[in-house]
């Protein structure tokens, strides 16, 4: 999953300057769809992690010199707190949701 730090946001003042940014993406709210298009894109990533995790369990199933043991099973555990994460995302959307539709009018 992708994450970014916008200008607008107060920790993106205590990134030193040398340090990396997390993500290239534009600023949410321009041209990418802003939250659908975030959305979009963290699902993305998760499907790419558990596609390359998939990938190279059968690689290592085959018994593919170039894969390692180690290198799968670091794929496999990005894929599971990939998928974790977005799941988590999703409940709490889920909650959100319910808790508008309760609020009385």
């Amino acid at each position: 999953m992708d994450f970014r730090l916008t200008p607008s946001t107060p920790l993106a003042s205590l990134r030193p300057a040398s340090a990396p940014r997390l993500s290239t993406a534009p600023p949410a709210g321009q041209a990418d769809g802003g939250f659908v298009g975030v959305l979009k894109n963290a699902l993305g990533s998760v499907s790419a992690a558990q596609g390359e995790s998939g990938r190279l369990q059968q690689a290592m199933q085959l018994e593919d010199p170039t894969v390692s043991l180690e290198q799968t099973m670091v794929a496999i555990q990005k894929a599971q707190i990939g998928f974790q994460a977005t799941l988590h995302v999703r409940n709490r959307m889920v909650q959100a949701y319910t808790d508008i539709m309760n609020m009385q009018v």
